[in-house]
């Protein structure tokens, strides 16, 4: 087994996925329970996501959802991975983080993303634009500045209860992402493991610029992307099968359904056509899937040669009961210490 990974945390960011013939509130109810396993398993952190108006994904409301998580264990860290920054006034964002470090004091991650929402219509409705991303930089500064006390864009304002208290600070990497974290003295989270070159290069360009901050005095890398475990390396490649299939179809018809049990015969093939096809191949290519000693050896390399900190797991199927095992399995080839 691979001394590095035996040395790295180990986080999982669930996207709470809906499945075909379950309503929304299992998928929620799921995520819950599956923070549960995660902090009897050893993991570090349990985040979840923010999409909107995604047929598939009923995780909207990110900081309401880590409030539910939180209030469900009791030692493991909770965050959001993350909260998409211009969908929101840093103001709103600094009172609910607040709000919830003070819940669950010491357990808290302010995980930020950059991204907007995915057609215009989405975007008007939460009152953003697209190039809403320009002003990520300006908008991080003054939330972080909420909480210390020195926030100059509204002077006479102060986020209550968040003014004093240091929630850690993660920005999720896309385009700029990384040079942005690196400026404000940020932790990195970095996705996913199919681009490793780039993504080997971001993470060089974010510890060369890093200058140390208040929240992190060194830079802190997070390498995110799809992990499954499995008894044979079929097995855990048909657990990724259900999210390629979904993936595939949004590619082609722009809507993103819920999670279908894997097939992966002639029927499924012949259902899609070749563009469909062409998608459904390339969402499978880039994780790490396979037995125990398999994924051992792949996430050693990649540990080795990115230097992470910590792997952020982000996998998604139909079959729970196999999903699960498959973080059980994860977390006997990290090496985790189980809680009681």
């Amino acid at each position: 087994m691979s001394s590095t990974i035996r040395t790295t945390q180990f986080s999982i960011l669930d996207r709470s996925r809906t499945r075909e013939g379950h309503p929304e509130a299992a998928a929620l109810r799921d995520t819950v329970d599956l923070a549960r396993r995660a902090e009897r398993l050893g993991y570090h952190r349990f985040w979840v996501s923010e999409h909107h108006s995604v047929p598939g994904v009923a995780g909207s409301a990110p900081t309401v959802l880590a409030a539910a998580v939180a209030s469900a264990t009791s030692a493991i860290r909770v965050g959001t991975g993350g909260v998409m920054l211009p969908n929101h006034r840093p103001l709103v964002v600094a009172e609910q983080f607040g709000v919830l470090e003070s819940l669950f004091p010491g357990r808290i991650d302010m995980g930020l993303g950059r991204s907007v929402g995915f057609t215009d219509g989405i975007r008007r409705a939460l009152g953003t634009e697209k190039d809403a991303t320009e002003d990520f930089g300006d908008r991080l500064a003054e939330l972080l500045g909420y909480f210390a006390g020195t926030q100059t864009a509204h002077p006479q304002v102060h986020a209550r209860p968040a003014e004093g208290l240091t929630v850690p600070a993660f920005v999720l990497a896309t385009g700029a992402g990384a040079q942005v974290a690196a400026a404000a003295g940020l932790a990195l989270v970095i996705g996913d493991l199919r681009g490793r070159q780039k993504m080997l290069d971001a993470i060089d360009a974010y510890r060369d610029a890093f200058r140390p901050s208040g929240l992190w005095e060194r830079p802190y890398v997070v390498i995110s992307g799809t992990v499954a475990v499995a008894g044979t390396t079929e097995q855990a490649r048909r657990l990724l099968l259900p999210e390629a299939r979904s993936l595939a179809y949004s590619r082609t018809h722009g809507v993103f359904p819920p999670l279908r049990p894997a097939d992966d015969g002639p029927a499924a093939g012949a259902a899609m056509s070749q563009r469909e096809r062409g998608f459904y191949e390339d969402a499978q290519r880039g994780h790490v899937y396979g037995t125990e000693e398999q994924v051992a050896e792949e996430l050693g390399t990649l540990i080795g040669r990115s230097g992470a900190d910590e792997v952020l797991v982000t996998t998604s199927s139909y079959d729970r009961p196999a999903l699960v095992e498959s973080f059980e399995r994860l977390a006997r080839v990290a090496g985790l210490t189980a809680r009681e």
